[in-house]
Formats: C-alpha cells, sequence, structure tokens
C-alpha cells in the first residue's frame, strides 16, 4: 500500500525586488492535489533579495540582497536563514557578496559552498557554508573580462549573469552576457577557491544567461536572452569543455514583437525543458531526446502574466510555477509527466515583482 501523501506536500520561496520595509520573500504551501497555494510567512528587512536557493537536507535558505557600500556605492550580501516544515523562517546571518546587482545564487549541498554572480559588477564569488547553515567570508573572487559582444545597449561591459557547478562537482559555470561566453572555472575543495579553466564562446549578441544540466547525461542547456534562443552543449568530462550541438529557438515563428528570455530548467526526469519569454509572456516547451539530447518543440503556451522573470518546477516533477515581475502574481501549471505539456490549473497567487521560485517537498510526500 502506497504511502498517503499530505497535501501540503510543498512548500514555495519566492524571491523578488523590494525596499527592506515590504515582504521581500514570501513562503507558501502548494496543495498538491488541487494546485492551490496559502501564503504561510513573509521576510521583511531585505532589499531586492531577488534570487533564492536551498539546502533542502539541512532546511536553510539562502537570499541575495542588495546593499549599500560605505562611499555610497552599490554593495551586495548573502543571507542565510533556517526553515520549518511549517514554513517559519529565521535568520542565520549574512557576509557580504562581491559586488553590486547580486543577481543569482546556487547552493551546492556536498561541498558546502554557495556560489554568487553580479551583474552589473562583473563579478563571480564563492562563500563557504558552515555546517550549522551560516555563511563564512567569502573565499575567492573573479572579475570578468573579455571582448564584448556586439549589441552596445546591453552588451556594455561584462555582465555574469549566474553561476552553476555540474553534477560532478568539479567544475563551475558561468553565463556572461555581456561577453557572449560562458566561462569555466575548475573547483579546489583544498582552498575553496576557483581555478580559470577556460570557456565557451556563444553566437555574438546571444546573451547567454541561466542553464541546466540533465541529471544523467552529460548534457548542456543555456539560454540566450538577447537573442531568444537554448543552445544545446555536450560536455566534455576530463576537461569541462562545452561542444554545441544544437541552437533552437524560443519564439513561434509568427511572433515580431521585443522579447529577452529568462529562465531553462528541465524536468526531474529529464525528459522536458522548459524556457520563459518575456515581452511574448509564454513558456516553451520542448522534449529531449533521450539517445542525443537533441530538442523538439512541443508547445509554447501563456505562461499566466506579463514578464516570466523565472519558474520553478516541483522536485517531483508535477507542478511548475510562475513568477511574474510585471503583473506580480504567481502561475500554478500541472506539468503531464509523459508528454511534457503544461496545464493551467487557473490558481494565482500574489506576489509583487517575484522573480524566483524555488520548492521544498516535505519528507515522505509522495514516497
Amino acid at each position: 500500500m502506497m504511502p498517503q501523501s499530505p497535501i501540503d506536500a510543498y512548500l514555495m520561496f519566492i524571491g523578488s525586488y523590494a525596499e527592506p520595509d515590504t515582504s521581500g520573500i514570501r513562503v507558501f504551501s502548494l496543495n498538491a492535489v488541487s494546485g492551490e497555494t496559502k501564503l504561510l510567512h513573509t521576510i521583511e528587512g531585505l532589499k531586492n533579495p531577488s534570487f533564492l536557493d536551498l539546502d533542502h537536507e539541512g532546511m536553510k535558505l539562502y537570499a541575495i540582497e542588495e546593499t549599500t557600500t560605505e562611499d555610497g556605492g552599490r554593495g551586495g550580501s548573502v543571507v542565510s536563514f533556517a526553515f520549518t516544515a511549517e514554513g517559519i523562517v529565521r535568520r542565520l546571518n549574512a557576509q557580504k557578496s562581491v559586488g553590486g546587482a547580486t543577481c543569482h545564487i546556487e547552493f551546492n549541498a556536498v561541498d558546502r559552498y554557495v556560489t554568487v554572480a553580479s551583474y552589473s559588477g562583473g563579478l563571480i564569488g564563492l562563500l563557504p557554508v558552515n555546517e550549522d547553515g551560516t555563511l563564512a567570508q567569502t573565499t575567492d573572487m573573479h572579475r570578468s573580462e573579455g571582448t564584448l559582444g556586439p549589441n552596445t545597449v546591453r552588451q556594455d561591459r561584462p555582465h555574469p549573469h549566474s553561476t552553476y557547478t555540474a553534477p560532478d562537482r568539479t567544475y563551475v559555470y558561468s553565463p556572461d552576457l555581456g561577453l557572449d561566453r560562458i566561462k569555466r572555472f575548475k573547483f579546489d575543495p583544498g582552498s575553496m577557491k576557483l581555478i580559470p579553466s577556460g570557456e565557451t564562446a556563444t553566437a555574438p549578441g546571444a546573451g547567454p544567461r541561466h542553464m541546466a544540466f540533465h541529471p544523467a547525461r552529460p548534457w548542456v542547456y543555456v539560454i540566450n536572452e538577447l537573442n531568444g534562443t537554448i543552445t544545446f552543449y555536450e560536455r566534455e568530462a576530463s576537461g569541462g569543455e562545452l561542444r554545441e550541438i544544437q541552437t533552437v529557438s524560443t519564439l513561434p515563428d509568427s511572433f515580431q514583437g521585443e522579447n529577452t528570455t529568462a529562465e531553462v530548467q528541465l524536468s526531474p526526469n529529464g525528459k522536458y525543458l522548459y524556457g520563459s519569454n518575456r515581452g511574448h509572456d509564454s513558456i516553451a516547451v520542448y522534449e529531449v531526446d533521450q539517445a542525443n539530447g537533441r530538442l523538439t518543440t512541443v508547445e509554447i503556451v501563456p505562461s499566466g502574466g506579463r514578464t516570466p522573470r523565472n519558474f520553478g518546477i516541483t522536485p517531483d516533477g508535477r507542478y511548475l510555477v510562475t513568477a511574474h515581475q510585471e503583473s506580480g502574481n504567481l502561475a500554478i501549471f500541472r506539468l503531464n509527466e509523459e508528454t511534457g505539456r503544461l496545464e493551467d490549473t487557473g490558481h494565482r497567487a500574489e506576489a509583487a515583482k517575484g522573480v524566483c521560485v524555488k520548492f521544498w517537498k516535505k519528507p515522505g510526500a509522495f514516497a
């Protein structure tokens, strides 16, 4: 007999653009049967805690924040929290980050560190995480340099947009929108530093933004913000190099308006890939050929609001939730595990200027 699943199987954490006196982070429950949400907890006191990541086992939350330096310039910090299964969040500590407009954070559970990217500062950095979940001071920082892309407005200087540790934990990758490059660093666990190890050029003017690693194969998918595409690479195990295989559009052929892409994620089973369009305001769905990794478009569906900057997929692949920066709402979709298609549940939740969605699945849910 299958164990009974709790109806509120998921906690859903939403990061946003917000002033310190407003709710910058919201914690919801998500009903696993109906797709309905309930606001459980809010966190104030942070300026623009846009991107988040979770320590799922340790029940810790990590958020970036914009700060002001002593000379009045733009700075950044990383803040750690503990949370309970009821969605109650308690602040642990904070450390200085790598610069203004810190735009992305990723937690590595095995080697216990977070990596961060500063979009306007042109920097990426690494902060160790202590056993109790608190953050240690930054142990490494790298300034992005190179030849700029051809888009003189958006590619005016280096713009590292995110950082990702590969599944084998050997290399850390950073897509740089300004340089049309994906930077590669070898992780040294002894010194907790990142050693520059090469880069991969994208198409001129592509503007690489975020990336996703296949859970079982050496396949990497990068969404390019400026030209509305997703590029599929094969990753070499020995040196971590990325070899371009295929590039597909995120838009229907008939679309003529302005658009930028944002998030890219794989379904947990690795069979389907999803990417968000801002302007067209849609989610593009692709089937991943399990023999060779190539993408075939399944559908492109309305995202349920304006400017879907980010979305999240529940750990068991049952739901996809989009966060809309302009319309300030969340839209909840059921994810068909057999076809990859999205079914709009019709449920919406308020999340002003929401830009990040992260899930935690309660222990025993759908065991």
